[in-house]
């Protein structure tokens, strides 16, 4: 069963016609004879919507009772039994009442589009998520009810109810709208001329972006070679704080004003820098990230604009949208903050959006985790505080206060010990003790100017200065790195956690997996090898990346994964600390593998099954449906060779007849028995060319009467690329089953006619009809539908048909034929126009 097809009408507002326009086009399709109902559309007491209603069928709603009162919702069970045509389910965007099949109304849709039934609906520009933030700035008013993007954007087909602002206010102040004791205070809130016009505007932008989608794909379709717009790859830096969403919404509005945008948004754990992030704000970020249509990664880096920039150049990323810093202005002083560093460093490449939000020089909220990877501008600044300042302080000493006291003077050094200590880690520390144990033995221990002491207490004082400073310096440096190692442990937990989670929801995309891989460690290829045995040759299972290599040994990284597998990897040597990540993405790399060998093994047994259902209905069909022609064709030759009956001409001409249509049905039936056969092998392969309908049809019906079939095959047609005998036998195979099944005296009609780039071919009979839920069963091999005669055949016509059909790109489909019967319509591709014209 195929998915059904999704119209949106989309509006700037409430109020200009999308539910009108949406019951205009529910009445032209009944015209047509298409099956439709209402899902669920709310008039809103407009007399003419409501006038709309008439002449269509409802499905009744169903009743919720929520906290003793009782609403009304779609009632989605009864739409999938009923199996309409056509359903039209008004407000997408809509929250239903709690107790309902599904939270949102955009979820009941999909249920329906899932089950084949097309429909048709409607959605205001301002209930689109990444427009929520703009729609508020513009009119004051947060819409609630909202619904991805990503559902309006796989409709296949939007169409724009427009109206100028002036135009719906008329319509407003003539009560159309609303009733007459709210039109004055809409028209002076939220109807205003300025919002309608930016709301309008909105309108216009999405649905011109969706325009120029449409026209690449046609283009793509037609194999056009021509200049594209360049992708635009968007990355957005998160930090885990709440400005995370109004980031991620820029974004995506970003994104769609090209067309064929991305949204990457990525959040690195590192052992300083970006820390504070929140494992819930996060989770609804990573949710408002793929409702947009959006992708989230996690990747690790201890520097966090050169893991930001390393990670979007390395996915072809055009623009890098992050945050103004939400550190106080005092911090500005100890660097100049991720944001300002990534647009500093980001290059000619790349363009760094810096937005504003509520959350700006508000503070982080949890302190700033540091670690023992201080960076090169911290070590640097230690060891200047390590030596410069003791020496420093040995001038201010000597000129200005040359009699403090070397107890004093012994506790001032001991700041810059510590100062060392914090800035640049143990060794600048411990330099810092030694020199400055040097200068207070030379410039302020008797005898001055020397490097000897005279008072044992001086030599004490020295030596538990020594001590203490570097006791601290060890104590400091050891704090560091227990801070970086739970910093690490936990970024490691987020990573576990998201295998785990994968695992979890049955994500079995081995590449996939393995670019994430690639992704977290910053690596430049990352592949998957296996060998039968240890002597055997490495094969590649899986790889992602650039020059991904073919043996372990060649990797920069490589793990072993049991006896016969091994993960490489390129681009750095990993340090050892990183192997238990490592590990477990690679026994997760195994299981998946092993998962996708097991899908494959139960899908090729699932084909011998069928295989094996079609051979037993094969020598069904074998024993039964060729012997009877055969015993017919038997008892008529046997009587003809009789001696002892005296039989006149017409009785030999009856005789002969029957041998004659025994062997025409023996022959159909072998016939599509092979094409079967041929089908199921994969052996059919199409001649495709240039064919006129009006030469195929006519000679696909010579075994029916000739009075049994009505042609209306327009010469006008374009010209369709198909092959021509596939094309035969399968208009040949529908047209004697509709034939067969239609009423004496009825003829079959064989009608074509054109719609954009194809051709339909409907085959339309007044037969018993088949019922919706036999539709897809009647072409399936060996399937006869309702009371047809043993005889009749082994029921493959159809199947076949299909078959033949699907093989030339086509595709076969049965309707209800309007006032009773079937209709088969063959969709058939148009020929492409040669560039000088067709002679």
């Amino acid at each position: 069963m195929g998915r059904g097809k999704l119209r949106i009408y989309l509006g700037a507002a409430p109020g200009v016609g999308k539910t009108y326009a949406m019951l205009s086009e529910a009445h032209r399709r009944i015209e047509r004879g298409t099956d439709c109902v209402v899902g669920f559309v709310e008039h809103h007491n407009r007399p003419r919507t409501e006038v709309m209603l008439h002449g269509l069928e409802l499905i009744e709603r169903r009743e919720i009772e929520y906290r003793d009162t009782t609403f009304t919702e779609m009632d989605v069970d009864a739409i999938l039994a009923r199996r309409p045509a056509v359903a039209l389910v008004d407000e997408l965007a809509h929250t239903n009442v709690p107790g309902s099949r599904n939270a949102k109304r955009w979820q009941d849709v999909e249920e329906l589009l899932q089950a084949g039934i097309d429909v048709v609906s409607t959605v205001n520009i301002q209930h689109l998520e990444s427009l929520g933030d703009v729609v508020e700035t513009i009119t004051g008013v947060r819409q609630r009810e909202t619904v991805p993007d990503e559902v309006a954007r796989r409709a296949d087909q939007i169409e724009l109810v427009d109206m100028s602002p002036q135009a719906l206010r008329r319509r407003m102040a003539h009560g159309n709208v609303y009733k007459p004791d709210k039109v004055d205070a809409a028209l002076s809130n939220y109807f205003r001329p300025g919002n309608l016009t930016a709301l309008r505007e909105l309108a216009l932008l999405w649905v011109a972006d969706r325009v120029d989608e449409y026209l690449q794909e046609y283009r793509g379709e037609h194999n056009i070679r021509s200049t594209w717009q360049a992708r635009e790859r968007i990355v957005v830096g998160l930090t885990g704080g709440p400005e995370g969403r109004t980031l991620i919404r820029r974004a995506a509005r970003l994104a769609e004003k090209g067309a064929g945008g991305e949204v990457l948004a990525v959040y690195i754990a590192a052992s300083d820098g970006l820390t504070s992030a929140s494992p819930k704000e996060l989770a609804v970020q990573r949710t408002l990230v793929e409702d947009l249509g959006g992708t989230f990664h996690h990747v690790i880096g201890d520097d966090i604009p050169d893991a930001l920039l390393e990670f979007a150049r390395g996915v072809n990323a055009t623009q890098i949208v992050m945050g103004v810093s939400r550190r106080r202005s005092w911090q500005y002083a100890f660097s100049p903050g991720v944001s300002a560093t990534v647009a500093r460093e980001s290059g000619p490449d790349l363009d760094v959006h810096i937005v504003t939000h509520d959350e700006a020089a508000k503070g982080r909220g949890l302190p700033v985790a540091r670690g023992a990877r201080l960076g090169r501008s911290r070590i640097i600044w230690g060891w200047l505080t390590a030596i410069a300042g003791p020496a420093l302080l040995t001038v201010l000493l000597n000129q200005v206060v040359p009699d403090l006291g070397l107890a004093n003077d012994m506790l001032l050094f001991l700041t810059f010990t510590v100062a060392a200590a914090l800035l640049g880690g143990l060794l600048p520390a411990l330099a810092s003790a030694a020199f400055g144990s040097l200068l207070l033995n030379y410039y302020f221990t008797p005898p001055l100017h020397e490097f000897t002491v005279s008072d044992p207490k001086n030599i004490v004082a020295i030596a538990i200065f020594v001590g203490v400073a570097v006791s601290v310096a060890s104590v400091v440096d050891l704090a560091a790195r227990r801070t970086h190692q739970a910093a690490r442990l936990r970024a490691e937990s987020e990573i576990l956690s998201f295998l785990a989670g994968s695992v979890l929801r049955g994500e079995d995309s081995l590449d996939a997996l393995l670019e994430r891989l690639r992704e977290t460690f910053s690596m430049q290829s990352a592949v998957l090898l296996e060998r039968t045995s240890e002597v055997d040759p490495w094969t590649t299972a899986a790889a992602v990346g650039t020059a991904p290599v073919a043996r372990p040994e060649d990797a920069d990284v490589d793990l072993p994964i049991g006896e016969n597998m091994a993960l490489a990897l390129t681009g750095r040597v990993l340090p050892a600390e990183d192997r238990r990540v490592l590990g477990a993405f690679a026994a997760q790399a195994a299981v998946v593998l092993d998962r996708q060998r097991l899908v494959d093994e139960a899908e090729r047994s699932r084909e011998l099954a069928e295989g094996n259902r079609i051979r037993t209905a094969l020598l069904a069909a074998v024993s039964h449906d060729l012997r009877t022609p055969l015993a017919g064709i038997k008892a008529s030759v046997t009587s003809l060779r009789s001696d002892d009956v005296e039989w006149s001409e017409e009785d030999k001409g009856e005789l002969l007849e029957g041998i004659e249509d025994g062997a025409d049905r023996l022959a159909a039936l072998i016939g599509n028995l092979l094409d079967m056969s041929r089908l199921n092998t994969g052996t059919v392969v199409p001649l495709i060319r240039e064919t006129d309908l009006d030469e195929v049809v006519p000679m696909a019906l010579g075994g029916v009467p000739e009075d049994s079939v009505d042609l209306d095959i327009p010469e006008t047609l374009p010209m369709v690329a198909v092959d021509r005998g596939l094309l035969e036998r399968a208009v040949a195979n529908i047209v004697e089953n509709a034939v067969k099944y239609s009423p004496t005296g009825e003829c079959v009609l064989v009608a074509a006619s054109a719609l954009r780039d194809r051709v339909e071919l409907r085959v339309v009979d007044r037969g018993p009809g088949v019922p919706d839920d036999a539709k897809d069963r009647i072409f399936e091999p060996f399937q006869r539908h309702g009371d047809a005669p043993r005889g009749a055949g082994v029921g493959l016509g159809l199947a076949v048909a299909r078959g033949f059909t699907e093989a030339i790109g086509g595709t076969l489909t049965a309707e209800d034929t309007p006032g009773g019967g079937l209709t088969m319509v063959i969709t058939l591709p148009v020929a492409p126009e040669p560039a000088a014209g067709r002679l």
